[in-house]
């Protein structure tokens, strides 16, 4: 970049379940899981996620969910901020688009793993991007499979929009 702008990138962790996957889960898995994770990364001082509505962003922190339960730093990014937003432009016309949203297989920590990768060069925890896989393993999760193909995670981020809203 030749103004050698650096902006940091931070990825926001929530735990959908508030604490009951890791109480319920050695019961109905049969293993101990920490949380049902929820991830969004936070650069360019927006929150950007993905759910059935598609690509969307809020101020950090204006979803429903409210704060995030945990932050990772990702590092810095030197690309620039017009630069990601044809970026989100090509993932919301190719692989992230609403009807593409899919649980276990394209999802809010797929998007945020993509994003990741594409800002920084970093991964995020393997233990967000792994749970899909451990639950499904399970016999309760082959169990619950067909249920929770049908099911659509969209968290609103009418808590302060910036005026991007659905990318």
């Amino acid at each position: 970049m030749a103004d050698g702008s650096s902006f940091n990138v931070k990825l926001y962790i929530y735990d959908l379940s508030k604490g009951l996957a890791r109480q319920l889960s050695p019961m109905m898995l049969g293993k101990q899981v920490e949380g049902i994770w929820h991830t969004s990364i936070v650069v360019y001082g927006e929150e950007f996620f993905f759910g059935g509505g598609g690509i969307m962003s809020c101020f950090p922190g204006g979803t429903i969910l409210g704060m995030s339960d945990s932050t990772v730093d990702l590092g810095n990014t030197e690309v620039p901020r017009d630069l990601f937003q044809k970026y989100l432009s090509s993932l919301r016309e190719s692989t992230y688009r609403p009807e593409k949203y899919h649980l276990f297989e394209q999802n809010c920590n797929t998007f945020s793993a993509e994003v990741a990768q594409f800002l920084t060069g970093s991964k995020i925890p393997s233990y967000i991007t792994d749970l899909p896989s451990e639950v499904l393993a399970t016999p309760f999760g082959q169990v619950l499979r067909p249920f929770l193909d049908s099911v659509t995670i969209t968290p609103s981020g009418d808590n302060g929009m910036h005026g991007y809203g659905q990318w």
